[in-house]
């Protein structure tokens, strides 16, 4: 406690004018009952040297905030348009727009096929053309381009990143999308990937996918679509039935450093490639890679995902100058419910307390029970009945616009001190300080806050997202 007394002791020095401070704080909480409140039962007083709060909020800055989003698939982009055009126009409305919504500013798409696409498919089926003649985004005109169309229309500063689930399958071992067969796939069992790698690590493939994805940046710019970084394999360690391919560090490594980061550097030197997005918690591997001086010349950054979550703080310790994404919310059970909110939450404040200058959420849009082409029900922010056309914003909506809406782009994240688990600080370029704290309790939950010498008295309702976003004049 004599730490936590030394810094208020400080802050206390500081001198303030709070005139009407009450008013200067805007504050929105929202319950499972009830949605986007306001809250105005604020008291604010002098902090003093002998008393203890529960959270102080310090003018340390630790890392800038690149954005939150979510990523564009194709069943999204059906599920919307199963709406009447002014419905479907209030959805995207309030998912993209930066003054009334969520507020999305950095967003991730698909190269070619991924679990949450109609079916299979990439951008180049042509076995053995590795000069990419036949290189085609034909299919992505139907559903992706227009979907990320639309959200540009609203937000035309939206960043955009890539990643594809699978290469073409001419370019794997075992000729196929997927690397396990299942009750929603036509792999055989002998043709399974057990482990190792399942892209064809043969220079000419290595080649060839490197100009496959340089091929997509170009194709994508012609469309009026820039995509600013890219991250090559998603879930390198995931052996599934729907698309996917197995990588080994040493292959990651030698793709990135004689292939696509020679080609990208050469062609595309707007384009950040990352490492990503690694769903495995085998820091070893993380280091063979990012040891190679060549590797680090071309990566920018890293993105995590699932597994990632348990060496963020490591990889955060470590590689200081390193970007970090948290690349995919976990996406939960089709239950559309308070809970996967909650667990929404802790993933956030894991990811983001632990170094993540950016958030991706899964998917932004679905219908019905959110299931996958390849039979696996997952949770959304938003869910669309197909009969009725009922749009349901559900729980984890409002959590990420409790923090999406709040947190600007080029935010700090502020170091906080206290017992508080369940709450980020930031600080947004305009001075404006952003609270972010949920109360999992199912009574009210008492809690004090000091900022700048003085002490927020809150009383946060049962069960609930709370953000309180502290004006520049009180600070």
């Amino acid at each position: 406690m004599k730490t936590k007394k030394f810094f208020i002791g400080i802050l206390c020095c500081v001198g303030v004018v709070w005139n009407s401070a009450a008013q200067q704080i805007e504050w929105i909480y929202s319950t499972d009952s009830e949605r986007w409140q306001h809250e105005r039962n604020i008291t604010i007083s002098e902090a003093k040297n002998d008393v203890k709060y529960d959270v102080l909020i310090t003018k340390y800055k630790e890392q800038i905030i690149d954005g939150f989003g979510g990523c564009f698939n194709e069943l999204g982009w059906y599920a919307l348009n199963l709406l009447d055009p002014d419905v479907k126009t209030q959805v995207l409305n309030a998912l993209f727009d930066p003054t009334t919504g969520v507020g999305f500013s950095y967003c991730r798409t698909t190269i070619g096929g991924n679990d949450f696409s109609r079916d299979w498919y990439s951008l180049n089926e042509t076995e053995g053309d590795f000069k990419m003649k036949n290189f085609s985004i034909k299919r992505e005109k139907e559903a992706l381009i227009p979907y990320i169309k639309s959200a540009m229309e609203i937000n035309p500063n939206l960043k955009l990143w890539a990643c594809p689930w699978s290469p073409p399958t001419w370019m794997k071992t075992n000729k196929h999308y997927a690397t396990i067969s299942g009750d929603h796939n036509d792999l055989k069992k002998e043709n399974q990937v057990v482990e190792g790698d399942h892209f064809i690590q043969k220079k000419k493939y290595l080649n060839a996918y490197a100009l496959y994805l340089s091929k997509y940046i170009d194709a994508y710019d012609k469309e009026g679509i820039h995509i600013s970084m890219l991250q090559f394999q998603n879930e390198p360690y995931s052996r599934q039935q729907w698309p996917t391919c197995l990588w080994t560090p040493e292959a990651m490594r030698n793709f990135i450093a004689n292939y696509l980061g020679p080609l990208f550097s050469k062609k595309h030197a707007d384009v950040e490639l990352w490492l990503g997005t690694l769903n495995c918690n085998r820091m070893e591997d993380v280091n063979y890679i990012m040891n190679d001086s060549i590797v680090r010349k071309y990566v920018r950054g890293i993105g995590l995902q699932w597994e990632g979550k348990d060496i963020i703080a490591e990889i955060h310790r470590k590689y200081k100058k390193m970007r970090l994404m948290q690349t995919e919310n976990e996406c939960g059970g089709g239950s559309f419910d308070w809970g996967a909110a909650e667990h929404t939450f802790d993933l956030i404040r894991k990811y983001i307390g632990n170094g993540a200058n950016s958030y991706m959420y899964w998917n932004m849009v679905l219908q019905d029970k959110g299931t996958s082409t390849w039979g696996w029900n997952q949770n959304a922010m938003i869910v669309i009945d197909s009969k009725t056309k009922h749009v349901n914003y559900t729980p984890e909506f409002y959590v990420m616009k409790h923090l999406s809406h709040f947190v600007k782009q080029g935010a700090y994240k502020m170091k906080t001190m206290g017992l508080d688990e369940n709450m980020l600080s930031f600080k947004n370029p305009d001075g404006e300080t952003i609270i972010f704290i949920a109360n999992k309790k199912d009574s009210i939950h008492q809690m004090t806050i000091v900022l700048n010498g003085k002490v927020l008295h809150l009383s946060l309702k049962p069960k609930s997202f709370n953000t309180l976003a502290v004006k520049p004049i009180i600070q």
